[in-house]
Order: C-alpha cells, then structure tokens, then sequence
C-alpha cells in the first residue's frame, strides 16, 4: 500500500520573494529621494535668483558632483571595510544636517553661490558613500534571480521621488518660502536615516578584524575592474554619457526659465517629464532585459539619449522639451537596470564596494566639467548650444564603441 503523498512534499516550491529588509530599504530611499526631488528643483531656482550667468550657475552643479571624482575611490574601500548599512544611515544623517544648515541661511538671507557650491560639496560627498553602500548591498538582502526585479523597483523609487514628486513639490515651496523645500530635504533625510538604521547588519569583515591598507584596497579595486572588459568600456561610456548629460543639466534651469519662458511651477513640471519616461522604464525594463539581451539594452540608450539632446537644442517650445526629457528618463532607466543588476553579479561581494567606486570614479567623475563646460558653452554660443554638442558627443561615442561592446558581450555569455 502506497502512502499518498503530503500536501507539503506535492507543494511545489515558494516562488523567492523581496524580503522586509529590501522595502525598508525600498521605503528609505523613496522617502529621502523626494526631498532630493524638491531640493533638485529648488537649489538651481534659488542660484538663477543669485545670478544669471550661466558659468555661475554651473559651478553649483560641478560643486554637488566633484566628490565622484575626489573622493570615490577611498569610499569604495570604507564601504568594504565597515558595515554598510550603518554607513548608509550615518550619511543620510549627515546629509541632514547640512540641508537644514541651507535651510537657515536662506531664511537669514545669507545664502550666496559660494555658500550653495560649500553645501553642495558636501551634500555629494556624503552620497558617495550613500549610494556606492547602497548598490553594494542589495546582494545581501536580495537573491541573485531577483536582482534584476530589485533594481527595477529601486529605480522607480528614486524616479517617482526625484524627478516625478520632488521637483513639483519644490517648486511650489519654493514660490511660498525660498527655504521650504530645503526643510522638506532635511526632514527626509532624517525619516531615512531612521529607517535604514533598523537594517541588519551587512557588513563582510568581522570586527575587530586588521585590514589592509586603503591603498592596497582600492588597488585591488582597480586591477578588477580594469580586468573585466564588458565593465571596463561600460564604465568609459558611461563617463562620457554622464558628461554629456551634465552639459545640459547645468544651464536647463535658465533654458526653461529665460528661452521658454516657463515660470516656477513650469520648471518642476518640466523636471517632472522625465520621471515618467523614468517610471515606466523602471517597471518595464526588467522585462526587456529579459527579451532583448544586454547588448541592445547598452546600445540603445545612448542612441535614445542622443536623439533627445538634440531635439531639446531644437525643440520651439516647452511641451517637446517634457516630451524629449521622458524619453531620457526611459533611456536612463534602461541603462541603469541592466549595469546595476550587471555589477552585482559578476563583481564578488568582498570587492564590490571598491569596484563600484572604481566604476563610479569613471562613470561619475567627468560630471562636474560636464557642468562647468556647458555653463562655458552657453555663455559663448547660447542656452541651445550645449544640448546639441552633447547630443553629437554621446552618439558617436556609443557608434564607436559599438564593437567593443559586441566583443565584450559575446565574451560575457
């Protein structure tokens, strides 16, 4: 006589799900990227207040990026180094402190491009340390199959609260209060600092442990990733992306408000745009990474991308601009699923700290003299003009790194 089988052993197997750490995570980020939001919005209108030179205004935006490229590499071994998540929650705090600093020199009216290229610099110091802890460790509260799935979620997380929510709702604080988006940041650094405080510890080294010096760290860092093609031409493209990008970014503020003629509320609407393309690329590009492959998923964003910038150095009015600015955001979303969720794959979790600043250093560091050369391109050929240099720049870097990629990638699978 057979036994029939149990209910538990016909089951089939619980499909793995996101686990209670990840949406603390989750719920951290969406909460201090819409402060992030409503300070992105706000920290340009209050520099075009100070002054309208375009190179003026960039030096802010160069300001908040230069840490990517001072200061990525040593990040890269202290995340490795020391716990992340508790790294995470410490900057967050720090980060709070220095954005309710603005907060009251603006309401004192003593805040000056000098002081909000200071706060910026800080503010970017601290998310070097933020975001490279917070990529690096995903791995350890997510399964490998639902990186991809993470990500996503991840991405439309940071969209919808910096670019979808943030800048609408900083822009009308701001029209009320110049200094009311700065303490909507503060308070939501703060909610995020206690959030991610509740996290496990994730940390590799045990403590009390000896470790190696920094530089032999960070050289360890850097010998990986200059040995692993794919990733190495990955991050040289997205050197030259972020460049590009930052050539725009730094004068749209006065493209918006001087060219098209849209007023406070307009240019939040306008940062808004590109959330949706953004949101949707978030939800729908897991499932593309999935269909297309990697190498259309490297390719056509930059193609994409391309396309935008020229339009918006062409676009006659404020709507093509929003149109063009959410196809950006889908192309970003594209991009950033299939590398991030590439990274944390093939990079070995001990090292993944040091390999992400390494990749950071290229892929971030040329943002701020991407800033610093469009406020000097717009100052000598127009507002328009640096969107066009950018557009031409990004598609014939991505055209002529089009082999290497087809190489690496075959070399990859």
């Amino acid at each position: 006589m057979t036994q029939a089988p149990s209910r538990e052993s016909s089951a089939a197997p619980a499909a793995p799900r996101l686990s209670r750490d990840y949406w603390r995570l989750w719920w951290a980020n969406a909460v201090s990227s819409t402060g992030d939001g409503a300070f992105v919005a706000a920290l340009p209108l209050l520099a075009v207040t100070i002054t309208r030179d375009p190179r003026l205004v960039s030096v802010v935006t160069a300001a908040t990026y230069l840490p990517w490229l001072l200061l990525s590499l040593p990040a890269g071994a202290v995340v490795d180094r020391y716990d992340r998540a508790t790294l995470m929650w410490r900057a967050q705090a720090v980060q709070a402190a220095v954005v309710t600093i603005i907060a009251v020199l603006v309401v004192v009216h003593q805040a000056s491009i000098e002081v909000l290229a200071a706060g910026g610099f800080l503010l970017g110091s601290a998310e070097v340390i933020f975001s490279n802890a917070a990529q690096s460790v995903l791995p350890a509260l997510v399964p490998p199959e639902l990186l991809p799935k993470a990500n996503g979620s991840q991405q439309v997380s940071l969209t919808v609260g910096e670019s979808f929510l943030g800048p609408p709702v900083g822009s009308l604080l701001f029209a009320a209060a110049a200094a009311l988006p700065f303490g909507l940041d503060a308070a939501s650094f703060a909610g995020s600092a206690a959030l991610l405080a509740r996290l496990p510890r994730t940390g590799h080294a045990p403590k009390g442990a000896k470790h190696p010096r920094i530089r032999a760290q960070i050289a360890e860092g850097l010998r990986w990733l200059a040995g692993h093609r794919l990733l190495r031409v990955v991050a040289v493209l997205l050197g030259i992306y972020n460049f590009a990008n930052q050539m725009g970014q730094a004068v749209l503020v006065l493209l918006a408000t001087q060219t098209l003629h849209v007023s406070t509320r307009g240019y939040g609407l306008l940062l808004a745009a590109s959330a949706v393309g953004s949101v949707v690329g978030g939800l729908v590009n897991p499932i593309l990474a999935r269909r297309m492959g990697m190498l259309p998923l490297l390719v056509l964003p930059a193609l994409v991308d391309a396309a935008a910038f020229v339009g918006i150095g062409l676009a006659p009015g404020p709507v093509v601009v929003a149109a063009l600015l959410a196809s950006q955001g889908f192309a970003v979303a594209m991009w950033n699923v299939v590398t991030v969720s590439l990274r944390q794959r093939v990079v070995p979790g001990h090292l993944l700290g040091r390999v992400n600043s390494v990749y950071r250093m290229l892929g971030w560091g040329l943002m701020p003299l991407g800033a610093l050369a469009g406020g000097f391109v717009a100052h000598a050929a127009g507002l328009r003009a640096p969107y066009i240099v950018a557009g031409l720049l990004c598609g014939l870097s991505a055209l002529a790194a089009l082999p290497l990629l087809v190489a690496a990638t075959r070399n990859q699978a």
